[in-house]
């Protein structure tokens, strides 16, 4: 490149050399004529002065009325007339006196007029100001009159929306209670529970297709529902899989749905159009419904299930004429005394018990219900939670539209009243400037009267200053004239000589005709002189010119040029053989830079897609977790329930059937094993707090009262049980199975009372009556403070939660400010990012929290990942941040500075030294800038003397007050030196 330019600007020179011995040979050869023309200039101004002499002779020969005269005389009279001038000077000065006298006169008299033009201005000014103050006045005091109505129509206002915001406060409060209400009865019915991953993949699904199929109605589950909930689980068995099957109007909406599926990859589903399914007859369905109306023990199926007749179609095919039969002794008479009267296949029925066991037409006979059916069934239980969600929601909508009409942000009562307030303020101090501006209007409109009756007698005045003057003038006139007349006189007496000498009679008329006519002359003849004079020296100069020299030089110049262009030339293409190789390995190292970016592209990506992953299984891994607490509070619920029912027994004095030895050891084995299962996920639990107070020691397996709980439950024979009384039941089931078995003791009792009548009964029956009301007060009591203390836990637990929530943002705030305050500079205005970040936000206190910091320009990382220094900056500023929400008297830092840098160890400084007034500061150092920033030094050495240690300490504040009295006393000096103040000034 140096050489391309060397030779660029080389070229350049030879050009410009070539222009210049051109341009040398072309003034060479233009030097003759330029003389040539010179001489010609000269000779036509030399002409044109004797022409110019020639004109002004003319000029005095035609000028015969007031004479001539000849040159001579000409200088003659320019020494009259100095001599004249000379006599005149008394005189002269005396008519400049008066003059001057006669000047000062008129600008006397012209400034009283002008004194009496700017008063009549004042004057109507004044009239003008008086006039307007007086309607400013006047409208102030209007003004101030309609402030002081608009202030009391305000806070009329103002009272008003106070109360239009206590009712609407008073409702709001309504509706929260109920809500809550409405939240403790889905707590209480375990609605906290979630859908797992399947589920919602289905209800995206079908949410997804019916926006873009109107046609899709739902999965049929939802559409339909038992009559009542002891047909549950019936239905589900009878309708089996095509309980989750999606109902559509037509065949060809479910080709599209199935066709937007696959292309979406959401899965797989079962459709069942409406228009194309094949349903049971209708007389074989009367058939059996007329059977079923003979004998009250078995039903249709499609009769216990409540539907829309739109969607009849899809239950009759789903469950078609199966049979819902009371219990499996009813099913057997059903499906096999009929067979053998049944010639046709089609005859054959197939039946379903309450307790999910299935006949199938072929005989076959299916017993026992798995999970996923106990769950399909109890999702009609979930749909009377649906109901309750849904007033929830109309509740929530309520409390929204309440919201709304009192209005948010800007329109809220909150900020109408804050407006209002504003408004009131606004208005208060508009009348206290109103009555201030009034004041200064009446005391201004005062002032204006006074200046405007002053402004009359003023202007009195100067008229009579104006008559004054112009007697001044006209005397001062009369002085003029009579000067003026005796400097004539003077000048007669020498120029009467020189008039009677050359016969001009009128010297001033001879001035006037031929005085103007000689200065033209003169200037004239000057200004041609002064042309041939400047003509003369250039024709000299132009003589002496040698180009022959000049074309030379150029010459030799440019050969010069030449030969270092041809060397220029030749060290270029040598450089450029050398550039063709370097450019050769520099593609060869570009082609390696680009593999390994490559490469590390890829990694980056490796290292992307492994970090999603493990953000993925962290949350699975929050989700079983809280499955899992879930699970362990249900078991604790049910040994709570256990320990009761057992404790009732034996307060009861109920004989519980107890199962054979055999049975013993295998429930125990099962036990044994269950709990070896379960150990891992107990000792997982361990270290988690319980949720409620009622389940704390239910909550753990190990506990002596829950073993002891599980050892009698295990021994209780459940074999002669039925098996209706076997299946798990609601709430309002269980009460009502427990009225229906205390009305049945009741009358056993009864009937026991009146066939063998005790004589000790009474007594008997005091004491255990006794002893019940004993215990039930006890229950109640023990229940009672059971309930207390959940309430109370419930309330620790919520203030619990407020608190760290708002310890957490505050500090989290914080933290942000000041790690931005601390890597602030000038090369990054903006200083680096740093935030805290929560595992479990529902339940913060359970899970941990994560700390990132990112430094300015660069990307984010690991805390392990940062340098030391970095390290350090961002645990002050989170020591810092926590110190701003609960400050501590003072702090101790041990070597804080020890990975820092001095620009970071100067921003600590002066951090600490800007929150000194808040808290103080002991840092262990060994970096000379915390030494400089502080107050004090404390120093710890050996006293060789007592072989122990000693303190030194050395207060620096009284150094600073020395500088600062220093300081004060230059200053002072430097006001005492008026030289040396201009001088530092001047620096």
């Amino acid at each position: 490149i140096e050489s391309s330019e060397a030779i660029q600007a080389l070229k350049k020179r030879v050009a410009s050399d070539e222009r210049g011995v051109a341009r040398i040979e072309k003034d060479k050869a233009s030097h003759g004529k330029k003389l040539s023309a010179l001489q010609t200039e000269i000779d036509e101004y030399t002409e044109q002065e004797s022409e110019l002499q020639k004109e002004y002779d003319e000029v005095k020969e035609s000028e015969t009325g007031v004479g001539s005269m000849t040159e001579e005389q000409e200088v003659q009279y320019e020494k009259v007339r100095d001599v004249a001038a000379v006599a005149s000077a008394a005189p002269r000065r005396e008519l400049h006196t008066a003059v001057r006298v006669l000047e000062s006169a008129r600008a006397r008299a012209a400034k009283v007029s002008e004194e009496k033009k700017e008063l009549i201005g004042r004057k109507e000014d004044a009239e003008r100001s008086v006039e307007e103050l007086t309607q400013r006045k006047d409208t102030l005091e209007k003004s101030l009159e309609k402030t002081q109505e608009d202030l009391t129509s305000s806070e009329a206002e103002l009272q008003d929306l106070q109360k239009s915001a206590s009712e609407y406060q008073t409702k709001r409060d309504a509706i929260e209670a109920q809500l809550d209400k409405i939240n403790n009865s889905l707590r209480q019915a375990k609605d906290d529970r979630r859908k797992d991953k399947e589920e919602e993949r289905v209800l995206s699904a079908i949410s997804a297709l019916k926006r873009h199929f109107p046609g899709v109605k739902g999965r049929l589950v939802d559409l339909c529902r038992p009559s009542q909930n002891r047909y549950n689980l019936a239905v589900t068995v009878a309708g089996g899989k095509d309980m989750d099957s999606i109902v559509v109007d037509t065949k060809k909406t479910a080709f599209d749905a199935i066709k937007y599926m696959r292309d979406q990859r959401i899965g797989t589903a079962t459709f069942l159009p409406l228009d194309t399914i094949q349903i049971p007859s209708p007389e074989s369905t009367e058939r059996i419904r007329a059977m079923a109306e003979k004998d009250k023990r078995y039903r249709l199926a499609a009769d216990v299930i409540r539907v829309d007749d739109e969607y009849r179609r899809a239950v009759l095919y789903a469950v078609g004429n199966t049979v819902v039969c009371d219990s499996l002794d009813v099913a057997r008479e059903l499906c096999f005394s009929r067979r053998g009267n049944a010639g046709n296949v089609d005859d054959r029925i197939k039946a379903v018990t309450l307790t999910g066991m299935v006949i199938s037409k072929a005989g076959t006979m299916t017993g026992g219900t798995t999970k996923d059916d106990s769950n399909r069934a109890g999702r009609w239980s979930e749909q009377k939670l649906e109901e309750i969600r849904g007033k929830k929601e109309k509740l929530e909508v309520e409390r929204e539209e309440l919201d709304s009409l009192a209005g948010r942000g800007s329109g809220s009562h909150t900020a109408k009243a804050e407006d209002l307030r504003n408004t009131i303020g606004n208005l208060r101090n508009k009348a206290q400037y109103s009555k201030s501006d009034l004041e200064y209007t009446k005391k201004k409109l005062k002032e204006q009267a006074a200046l405007l009756k002053s402004s009359k007698k003023t202007f009195a005045n100067l008229e009579t200053q104006q008559a004054e003057a112009e007697v001044d003038i006209k005397e001062a006139n009369q002085q003029v004239e009579k000067r003026r007349k005796a400097v004539r006189d003077i000048e007669e007496e020498h120029y009467a000589p020189f008039r009677e000498e050359t016969g001009i009679r009128d010297l001033r008329a001879y001035d006037e005709a031929i005085g103007k006519a000689r200065e033209d002359f003169v200037k004239k003849r000057t200004d041609i002189r002064e042309h041939l004079a400047k003509l003369t020296a250039k024709k000299k100069y132009e003589d002496e010119k040698d180009y022959d020299a000049k074309l030379a030089s150029a010459t030799k110049k440019k050969t010069k040029h030449e030969k270092e262009l041809k060397k220029a030339i030749e060290t270029e293409e040598e450089l450029t053989s050398e550039v063709s190789e370097i450019k050769a390995k520099l593609a060869d190292a570009e082609s390696s830079l680009k593999q390994a970016t490559e490469k590390e592209q890829e990694l980056e990506e490796v290292v992307r897609e492994a970090r999603d992953a493990l953000k993925e299984a962290e949350g699975d891994c929050s989700k079983v977790q809280k499955q899992v607490n879930a699970e362990d509070n249900d078991l604790a619920v049910l040994r709570q329930t256990l320990h009761e029912t057992l404790q009732k027994a034996k307060v009861d004095e109920v004989d519980l059937p107890v199962a054979s030895d055999d049975d013993e050891m295998e429930e125990d084995d099962d036990e044994v094993e269950s709990s070896d299962l379960s150990g891992g996920r107990r000792s997982r639990r361990s270290s988690q707090p319980s949720t409620t107070q009622d389940s704390t020691h239910f909550s753990q397996r190990s506990n002596s009262m829950v073993v002891k709980d599980r050892k009698d439950a295990s021994n209780v024979d459940f074999s002669n049980m039925d098996e209706d009384l076997k299946m798990r039941r609601s709430a309002a089931e269980k009460e009502k199975l427990q009225q229906k078995f205390e009305s049945k003791i009741s009358k056993l009792n009864q009937e026991i009372e009146g066939i063998a009548p005790n004589m000790k009964a009474a007594d008997a029956f005091d004491t255990m009556t006794v002893k019940v009301k004993t215990t039930v007060d006890d229950f109640n009591a023990a229940k009672e403070e059971s309930r207390k203390a959940n309430e109370e836990f419930n309330k620790i637990r919520k203030d619990r939660s407020h608190k760290f929530n708002t310890a957490f943002k505050k500090i989290d705030a914080a933290l942000k400010t000041i790690y931005t305050d601390m890597t602030k500079s000038k090369k990054h205005p903006l200083g680096g990012n740093a935030y805290l970040s929560l595992d479990d936000s529902d339940e913060p206190y359970r899970g941990g929290m994560k700390f990132n910091a990112m430094p300015p320009m660069k990307r984010f990382r690991d805390m392990e990942q940062l340098s030391g220094g970095e390290k350090t900056i961002a645990a002050l500023s989170l020591l810092f941040a926590i110190h701003s929400y609960r400050p501590a008297p003072f702090f101790i830092m041990d070597e804080v500075d020890a990975a820092l840098d001095n620009v970071n160890v100067n921003k600590v400084c002066n951090y600490i030294s800007q929150r000194s007034s808040d808290f103080q500061c002991i840092v262990i150092s060994l970096k000379d800038m915390f030494y400089e920033n502080s107050e004090s030094l404390v120093g710890i050495c050996r006293d060789v003397s007592s072989n122990s240690s000693r303190t030194m300490t050395l207060d620096l504040t009284k150094f600073d007050k020395e500088k600062e009295k220093r300081s004060r006393r230059g200053d002072d000096l430097e006001s005492d030196s008026p030289t040396k103040r201009r001088k530092v000034s001047a620096q």
